[in-house]
């Protein structure tokens, strides 16, 4: 910085004006370029806050994008799909533990889900043959010489149970062999012959019955059988007297839709439980209906859900 002196004084003055003079020009001069100096720096700072506001941004993508494809990955992934593993390679480094646990994790699920299941389907075979033995045993008392009437009666009474238990028993293994994974055979099949058999199975005659169904698809013709019986089933036992039942179907979806009270929403979902059941009158059911509905709705990459207002309809898309 340079700062011009005159060689001479201005005639008159003194030397500590002259002094004076120099000194404000000084703190001018120092005080401009103070002010240079600041707005220079203020430019800078915000310059460099943008620029390590962007290049943070880039390096933060880079760091957390194996993260994010691990939490896209494990998001995936149901009951159905346990098989999956991550298998994330790359150096021995923080995400590759992650991923490799949750793969570890994944594994002693799929191993417990198919235990499960594996459980379930061979006790609901173990099952069968006491059944049918306790049912060869009423059999033979009853047609024994002249049975006494409280022979009979309690006969009549085993039955019905064993009817229960057998129907409990079946709907175990349907649920098994649905969650299994693989479907053994797929045929195509139109819902609407099977709607019509199931009708005809079941005493509607005070019902008011519409049926539209034009779907047809592709997968286990005994399966598909059972999910459009349990609904129907459903739609039958559980209606109001005088009701409606309305069945359609179009595209993938198949609508079952009958009278009844507004239930919450939140008490509906429940029905897709097992052995979940809404209110006294469904002590008599196993509660395994709309379960298996949605176990086999899943398995043949559908979805099945119960819907309000229309509280005993169920919804399975397929």
């Amino acid at each position: 910085m340079e700062v011009s002196v005159p060689a001479g004084g201005v005639p008159g003055q003194s030397a500590d004006q002259r002094i004076r003079e120099l000194e404000e020009r000084l703190a001018a001069a120092y005080d401009e370029q103070a002010q240079r100096l600041l707005i220079g720096s203020m430019l800078a700072m915000a310059v460099m806050a943008v620029v390590s506001v962007l290049v943070g941004r880039m390096l933060a993508k880079r760091v957390l994008r194996p993260l994010r494809d691990i939490t896209a990955a494990t998001r995936r992934i149901s009951s159905d799909t346990l098989d999956r593993r991550l298998a994330v390679t790359g150096p021995a480094d923080e995400v590759k533990d992650l991923a490799d646990t949750i793969d570890g994790l994944l594994e002693r699920l799929e191993a417990a889900f198919t235990a499960q299941r594996r459980f379930v389907a061979n006790a609901s075979h173990e099952l069968r043959t006491p059944l049918a033995t306790m049912r060869a045993s009423l059999d033979v008392a009853v047609a024994k010489p002249d049975p006494g009437p409280s022979t009979v009666a309690l006969a009549a009474r085993l039955r019905r149970q064993l009817d229960r238990v057998d129907h409990l028993v079946n709907g175990f293994l349907a649920l098994a062999r649905a969650q299994h994974g693989a479907l053994a055979k797929a045929e195509s099949i139109d819902l609407a012959d099977l709607v019509r058999a199931a009708l005809a199975e079941r005493d509607v005659k005070d019902l008011t019955v519409t049926t539209d169904v034009r779907t047809t698809t592709t997968g286990d013709p005994e399966l598909l059988a059972r999910l459009v019986d349990n609904l129907v089933d459903n739609a039958v036992r559980h209606n109001e007297d005088g009701g409606f039942i309305e069945i359609t179907g179009t595209g993938r979806t198949l609508v079952v839709e009958t009278g009844g009270p507004v239930l919450d929403q939140r008490e509906v979902d429940r029905l897709a439980r097992p052995f979940e059941r809404l209110g006294r009158e469904r002590t008599g059911s196993s509660g395994l209906g709309l379960s298996i509905v949605a176990a086999v709705a899943e398995a043949h990459g559908g979805a099945g859900s119960t819907c309000s207002p229309a509280p005993r309809a169920a919804c399975a898309r397929r």
